[in-house]
C-alpha cells in the first residue's frame, strides 16, 4: 500500500472516529447528562477524542500490514442518574455513534455518485486507481484526490459502524439491546460483559464481521465503479 492510500486511511479513520464519539457525547448532553460536554467531548476536535492505542497504534499497524481499517477512542462517560428514562435514553446513546458513521459514510457515497454524474472521466480514473493500482497521476488533480477521500470515508464509515453494532459488551450494539430488553433480560444479558471482548475477538477471528460486512461492501464497490 502506498504512503499516499495509508495516510488516506488514517485520516479518514480518525476523521469517522472524532464523529462517532462527537455524536454520543451531543446525544447524552440532549438526554440530560452533560459528563462528556463538561470535559469537552462534545467536539469534532479529534484530540479531544484520542487515544494513544486504539486511534494511534493499532490503525497504523492494521493499515500498514494491509488490513481494514479500525481503531476507537476514549470512551465517552455517561452518568445514567443524569438521564430522564436511564435504559431508553442509553439505547439512543449508544445507536448515536453508529448512526453518525452510516449518516457520513453514506453522504459521501452520494457525494461520489454525483461527481461521477457530473464528471464521467471519473470512472476511468476510479477503476485504474482502485482496480487496476495505479498511482495517482502527476501533477495537481484536486477532484481525483477528493473522489478517493470520499471512497475511503464511505468504506472506514461504515465498517466502523457495523462493528459497534455488533450486540456484544461493550460495543454499542450492547447498549442498544439493553435498551430493547426487559430490565430482568437485560441484568442477566449485561452478565456477558466481564467476557465480552473475547466475545468479539472470536467472532473477528472466525470470519463473522467479514460475512456481514462483505455483502454491503460489493454494494458499495458496485455503485462506486459502475
Amino acid at each position: 500500500m502506498s504512503i499516499i492510500a495509508i495516510i488516506l486511511w488514517l485520516f479518514v479513520l480518525l476523521l469517522a472516529i472524532t464523529v462517532h464519539e462527537a455524536a454520543h457525547a451531543w446525544t447524552a448532553l440532549k438526554k440530560g447528562d452533560p459528563t462528556a460536554y463538561n470535559l469537552g467531548r462534545v467536539t469534532l476536535n479529534p484530540l479531544a477524542h484520542i487515544d494513544p492505542l486504539g486511534t494511534v497504534l493499532i490503525p497504523i499497524i492494521l493499515v500498514v500490514v494491509g488490513a481494514p481499517p479500525f481503531g476507537w477512542a476514549k470512551p465517552v462517560p455517561v452518568n445514567p442518574y443524569n438521564l430522564r428514562y436511564p435504559r431508553q435514553d442509553n439505547l439512543w446513546i449508544s445507536a448515536a455513534g453508529p448512526m453518525a458513521n452510516l449518516t457520513l459514510g453514506f453522504l459521501a457515497l452520494l457525494v461520489i455518485v454525483i461527481l461521477k454524474f457530473l464528471f464521467p472521466s471519473l470512472n476511468t480514473f476510479l477503476h485504474d486507481f482502485f482496480l487496476s493500482g495505479r498511482a495517482l497521476p502527476r501533477g495537481f488533480y484536486p477532484l481525483q484526490g477528493l473522489v478517493v477521500i470520499l471512497f475511503y470515508l464511505t468504506l472506514t464509515n461504515i465498517y466502523l459502524a457495523i462493528f459497534n453494532l455488533i450486540p456484544v459488551p461493550p460495543l454499542d450494539g450492547s447498549g442498544i439491546l439493553m435498551g430493547i430488553l426487559s430490565y430482568e433480560a437485560a441484568l442477566r444479558y449485561d452478565r456477558l460483559r466481564p467476557f465480552g471482548i473475547f466475545i468479539v475477538l472470536t467472532l473477528v477471528y472466525l470470519g463473522v464481521l467479514q460475512l456481514i460486512i462483505r455483502p454491503i461492501e460489493n454494494l458499495i464497490y458496485t455503485i462506486v465503479f459502475l
